[in-house]
């Protein structure tokens, strides 16, 4: 499928850099997700390592520091795992199932990271034999790869949220040691709005929904994970425009249509792998032909037609805000060219999607 996904697209016109520490940051990522219990056995390490998070990273953040780019692939690698768990192992099969995973994961948000209160009632666990008031009496399926403790490791153990709660609590807390508030409530909402839209995903799995055009195109923004990872490509090069120009709506169209462009370019090197593991959903071709009436291959035409249409609009936008903005933009606008060219690299080099 790759090679019809090559030959789809049109490659974005920017520049092609790979850090040069990639290849060791990979390793000590890898590394760290065994420490956080995020990965246990050789399944689930070779999924990760074939997800290429390093490879992205380095791609996108080609001229950061190394703690930077371990800070960036430390995400990525977290928020593999997460699709994947999410995705192909069962628990995203419904709301319910994926709800008490949720909220956890948004106790510790909500906490930045920082340990939880043990003395409150929201910090204390439930009495050994004594069921939570939540819990189903009787047998229940577990999916696979969520054990029952699920424990972080000898530095976490009995974190909220088990592994994957301590992990996000590790990046939480790295991000709280830079000293960037603002980038770390931009960071946690956009990561509270990635997890609530796990649980939308999860209802159209259980419905067997498949959404219309705009509803995908809106919640895409957020299942992907994408804002959050460009938040972290904005602190580690450290040059952001001030909050009047943030907010403004030609940068914040911009800034959406990058995020929908990255989004795309995933859905369509994805679509062969989602369709021959499970029929989901949440993928622009089987929206699109789903909406239109149209054959798988006359659909991937489209959504191809999109990305590339959408491409050549960012470069339009893209042109009118440099002109307009200066220099005080370019480091913002440079962080957005190196995620589109490093997410089409990405998709081409890694073995994720075969």
């Amino acid at each position: 499928m790759h090679s019809f996904n090559v030959s789809a697209l049109l490659e974005p016109p920017f520049v092609s850099r790979r850090h040069a520490a990639t290849d060791g940051v990979a390793a000590e990522s890898t590394e760290w997700a065994r420490r956080q219990g995020l990965i246990e056995g050789g399944r689930a390490t070779a999924r990760l390592r074939r997800a290429g998070a390093a490879e992205l990273a380095g791609r996108a953040c080609p001229q950061v520091s190394v703690a930077q780019l371990r800070l960036l692939t430390d995400l990525l690698s977290w928020l593999f795992v997460m699709d994947d768990v999410c995705d192909d192992d069962g628990l995203g099969s419904a709301p319910a199932t994926l709800a008490p995973t949720i909220a956890t994961l948004l106790d510790v948000l909500d906490r930045h990271g920082a340990p939880a209160d043990r003395s409150s009632p929201a910090g204390r666990t439930v009495p050994t034999g004594r069921p939570a008031p939540t819990d189903r009496i009787g047998p229940t399926r577990r999916p696979a790869g969520i054990r029952p403790t699920d424990h972080a490791g000898p530095d976490s153990r009995g974190a909220p949220g088990g592994a994957l709660g301590a992990a996000l609590a590790d990046l939480c807390r790295r991000v709280r040691d830079q000293r960037r508030p603002t980038l770390l409530l931009r960071l946690v909402s956009q990561l509270r709005a990635y997890l609530l839209a796990l649980l939308w995903e999860a209802a159209n799995r259980e419905h067997r929904r498949v959404p219309g055009v705009a509803e995908y195109r809106q919640m895409r923004r957020h299942t992907g994970g994408v804002r959050p990872s460009l938040t972290l490509t904005d602190l580690a090069y450290g040059r952001l425009p001030g909050p009047t120009r943030r907010v403004d709506p030609a940068v914040i169209a911009l800034d959406d249509l990058a995020v929908d462009l990255v989004c795309w370019c995933n859905d369509l090197f994805s679509y062969r792998k989602e369709q021959d593991t499970a029929a989901d959903p949440h993928n622009l071709v089987t929206v699109l032909a789903t909406q239109a009436g149209r054959g798988e291959a006359a659909a991937f035409q489209l959504a191809a037609g999109w990305f590339n249409d959408g491409l050549a609009g960012y470069l339009v936008r893209e042109a009118a805000l440099v002109a307009q903005g200066g220099p005080a933009l370019t480091p913002y606008l440079a962080a957005r060219r190196s995620w589109l060219r490093a997410t089409y690299d990405w998709s081409v080099r890694v073995d994720r999607y075969v």
